[in-house]
């Protein structure tokens, strides 16, 4: 088969993978060495591999391995920092300064602001904590403005010890992924205020500019408002309990967040505009780049839109450096880089659900729906010189039609399983729903951000004009999305027999998808079969607890 979207090599595999591995025994198993002596063997392997010694040449792949293996394990250590005497210690009052490094979107009359910070400072006999992470909830007096990021509080409350392995879908498992060790709750500010600094309050400014842009005109219709500013200002509170259920039930609500999706569409936007300032390639893309960073952090930083920044930004520099494009390379590279820097985002349910759905799209995706094309284009007896205009339109509608379904065919794949995994859910209906509400979440989006392009500009009726048509086609998404989930079986309480096989389940699905790209889905090999054939064999396996699970409920 020939396929654009085959043979692109991504040799930071040999560094993304055992790093992977060394974080997962790190977390689960630990290693009696400390963190600064698995440093210091991963560095050794490293220059052993480097070394590449001519008559051992067979040497530099394990050396690599055990390389990044200690150095995944080290890097867990390092950043979940957990002090094991405090394990067996009560909860106690203290009196703490915090930085807030990340402050949480209140809900409407919220009494309380929350969100995650570092401590600065303690009592004398609480030192051992300064530097550490931890969850806030602050009390607010009626009327008190929350603060902002940045901000140096000193505040009096209780300090409580989170478990060293809490369960993933807890709360308490989302802080732990966050290298968070401790809550601080029933919290009062006590002593002086440090402001934030002016980027924080600009970035505060900024946002309420564009709550009130997306608003424009369309007040009357507060139930879309709150899906556009869930969508383009990372405002999940602003989504109702039905609404939230109901995107979830449907498997649609990674489109009603900001995601790779949207930064995605939000990036092409942005240098789409650019282009008509016809400024050189390296120059467009570096203004495009810190546009699109302003974008990220004015929405409140959320770990999956740095990880979707960093994958675009991947992707155009390779246009600067003038290579050939590499999605693959790209999308690998910029896990390495998230991973360096925030090693226990591996064991987020975003961080697994947006990579594992962007690499199917990729390694599967894209070459099958080029396949299906190959296998079924029209008029292929006619010399294309002879085509009309129609021959042309059906053409062009019949690849954009297989190219959606490929798509949709893989990531469905990962988001069936990783349903199960994560969410305990089990949402056939989620292929339909997607094919048809991807793009009209694209439109949503190119829409919203036109809104607020016009807001900045000063053009009122521009902003209004954006804002209904957000509207209507949300409107439209959302009588899709409730059609979809009252079809029969659209959604189904499931989870595997075994808890514990589920995480293997997931990276044996992107290990075959990895084999077979490697491979070029040849069919001796087992062709595009093999991810499909894996993951029925596997919903049969889950669909034996479906109906036990679904009696409790």
């Amino acid at each position: 088969m020939t396929s654009r979207s085959l043979g692109n090599r991504a040799p930071f595999l040999w560094v993304l993978l055992p790093l992977m591995a060394g974080l997962v025994v790190g977390r689960h198993h630990g290693l009696p060495a400390p963190p600064l002596a698995l440093a210091v063997a991963a560095v050794l392997s490293a220059t052993l591999a480097l070394a590449h010694p001519r008559n051992v040449q067979w040497l530099w792949a394990p050396a690599i391995v055990l390389a990044m293996t200690l150095s995944g394990a080290a890097l867990y250590e390092l950043n979940r920092a957990r002090l094991p005497a405090w394990d067996s210690l009560p909860v106690r009052e203290v009196r703490v300064t915090l930085e807030l490094d990340r402050v949480f979107p209140p809900h409407p009359h919220a009494k309380s602001v929350t969100g995650l910070a570092h401590l600065l400072a303690t009592d004398a006999h609480l030192t051992e904590l300064v530097g550490q992470s931890v969850y806030f909830s602050i009390a607010l007096t009626p009327g008190e403005t929350p603060p902002l990021r940045s901000s140096r509080l000193c505040v009096t409350g209780v300090l409580q010890t989170l478990p060293r392995l809490p369960a993933g879908d807890t709360f308490d498992g989302y802080l732990a992924n966050q290298g968070v060790n401790y809550k601080l709750t029933r919290a009062r500010v006590t002593g002086a205020v440090t402001s934030p600094t002016a980027y924080s309050r600009f970035c505060d400014t900024a946002l309420q500019r564009f709550d009130a842009f997306l608003c424009r005109g369309v007040e009357s219709h507060p139930a879309q408002v709150g899906v556009l500013r869930a969508m383009l200002l990372g405002q999940q509170q602003e989504l109702s309990v039905e609404q939230t259920g109901v995107f979830r039930a449907s498997g649609t609500m990674h489109l009603f967040s900001v995601s790779g999706l949207h930064i995605a569409v939000i990036a092409a936007a942005i240098q789409g505009i650019l282009l008509v300032t016809r400024l050189p390639a390296p120059v467009r893309i570096g203004v495009g780049g810190v546009l699109l960073w302003l974008y990220v952090d004015i929405t409140g930083g959320t770990p999956s839109a740095v990880r979707a920044f960093l994958m675009v930004m991947f992707i155009q520099a390779a246009e600067v450096l003038r290579r050939p494009g590499n999605p693959v390379a790209a999308l690998i590279g910029s896990a390495v880089c998230v991973l360096i820097i925030h090693p226990l985002q591996l064991f987020s349910a975003s961080f697994q659900l947006s990579y594992g759905i962007v690499l199917a799209l990729l390694l599967l995706g894209l070459p099958l729906g080029e396949f299906w094309t190959e296998k079924t284009a029209p008029f292929t007896r006619l010399p294309t010189v002879t085509w009309r205009w129609w021959h042309h339109g059906i053409d062009c509608c019949w690849r954009w039609l297989l190219g959606v379904l490929g798509i949709g065919a893989a990531t469905s794949l990962v988001s069936l399983i990783s349903g199960v995994v994560i969410f305990k859910l089990l949402t056939p209906v989620a292929i339909l729903a997607n094919l048809v509400l991807i793009p009209l979440g694209s439109l949503v989006i190119i829409s919203g951000f036109l809104s607020l392009l016009g807001g900045l500009v000063g053009f009122g009726d521009m902003v209004s004009l954006f804002n209904h048509a957000s509207v209507l086609l949300l409107k439209l998404s959302e009588w899709i999305v409730h059609r979809c989930t009252e079809l029969p079986g659209a959604f189904l309480a499931a989870e595997f027999v075994f808890e514990a096989m589920g995480y293997p389940v997931l990276a044996g699905l992107l290990a075959g998808l990895l084999w077979g790209y490697a491979n070029d889905w040849t069919g001796k090999r087992g062709g595009f079969w093999i991810p499909f054939v894996f993951t029925a064999l596997v919903l049969a396996t889950c669909l034996q607890r479906v109906a036990a699970v679904a009696g409790k409920t």
